[in-house]
């Protein structure tokens, strides 16, 4: 029986019968293989989640991979039986920020799959065709899976902008440290430092091309070109700018709690640092993304340690806030029983 995950209120959640709905003009209905929980999940389910940023009852789930089964008039029949993933924002396509392609500062208003609109904890998935990027035929889907943390860091990678031979770092080693890793090692960098708080993690970052490991209480070095920070703690964002050379270009990811310890401001004027934030991932970043995982260039399988049933959502919320150094990226299945 086709099922879905529904958060009827912060604390409360069931699992209920799902009937997939037809695609209208301009929309795909997609099989869901698998889909991610991260930290703004929890957010949802705890109540956490800023105003304005989540509507109940809802389904959640902005991390997935999938099939197309059926497609609306207007979308090309080719798309059925193709493997995909999905941009989260529900851009409006006409204010002059989506018209400059920075879908994620749409002017009218918020709206994202698996916050405002019904995601993919469920068997199946009806959205904007528009919104979809097709994966190679013999892609992983359980890998795909990942593709929604890292089109956010293809973001931050394409603002950061490193050159080959450049000195870059990353501060924070969850799921999006790691994505920042095998993306800044793509551009051949002279040194790629990785600064976290889990020496555990020290092995994976070397495999995925980082040359030096530290935690933030060792020494650091003060003269890396290029930081990209993934770690959202209070202080990461001081830790990473600390890590720059004087002009050196940084890359926030990560959202603290109010009261984090923010950025000096006459240190970002007298080093003269160049600061970009990001929140969610533009169809550049999508797109990019989707490509360096077709060339074999990202590998998120070694960060997935769990798969559940949808049923289990209630145990995967709580892997996810564990802080078990053994629980990594949890996905839900909706065919496991």
């Amino acid at each position: 029986m086709s099922t879905a995950v529904v958060i009827e209120a912060p604390g409360e959640h069931r699992l209920v019968p799902h009937e997939p709905r037809q695609p209208e003009a301009g929309e795909a209905l997609v099989r869901v293989h698998a889909s991610g929980i991260c930290g703004s999940d929890r957010e949802v389910f705890q109540g956490n989640r800023p105003e304005g940023y989540v509507r109940y009852p809802l389904t959640p789930g902005h991390e997935w991979s999938g099939t197309v089964e059926a497609v609306g008039a207007g979308v090309p029949s080719t798309l059925v039986g193709r493997k995909v993933v999905g941009e989260g924002f529900r851009n409006c396509q006409v204010c002059d920020r989506c018209h400059a392609g920075e879908t994620t500062l749409c002017t009218a208003g918020y709206e994202e799959t698996g916050f405002t609109q019904p995601g993919a904890m469920a068997t199946t998935l009806t959205l904007p065709a528009r919104l979809l990027h097709v994966l190679p035929d013999d892609c992983d889907l359980t890998a795909a899976a990942l593709l929604e943390p890292a089109a956010c860091i293809a973001a931050a990678a394409l603002k950061a902008n490193a050159r080959p031979g450049e000195r870059v770092a990353v501060v924070g080693t969850g799921t999006l440290g790691m994505f920042a890793v095998q993306f800044l090692k793509a551009g051949s960098p002279a040194e790629l430092l990785v600064v976290g708080t889990r020496p555990d993690r020290a092995a994976m970052s070397r495999e995925f091309g980082a040359t030096d490991f530290r935690t933030k209480d060792q020494e650091l070095p003060d003269d890396f070109d290029v930081v990209i920070e993934t770690a959202g703690s209070a202080d990461a964002a001081r830790t990473a700018a600390a890590l720059l050379r004087r002009g050196g270009r940084l890359v926030l990811t990560g959202i603290p709690a109010p009261g984090a310890d923010g950025l000096d401001p006459t240190d970002l004027v007298v080093r003269q640092l160049e600061v970009h934030t990001v929140f969610g991932a533009p169809p550049d970043a999508w797109a990019h993304t989707v490509r360096v995982f077709g060339a074999g260039l990202l590998d998120p399988l070694p960060m997935v340690t769990h798969e559940l049933p949808l049923a289990e959502f209630p145990h995967a919320i709580e892997l996810v806030g564990s802080g078990d150094p053994k629980v990594g990226k949890v996905l839900l299945r909706p065919s496991l029983p």
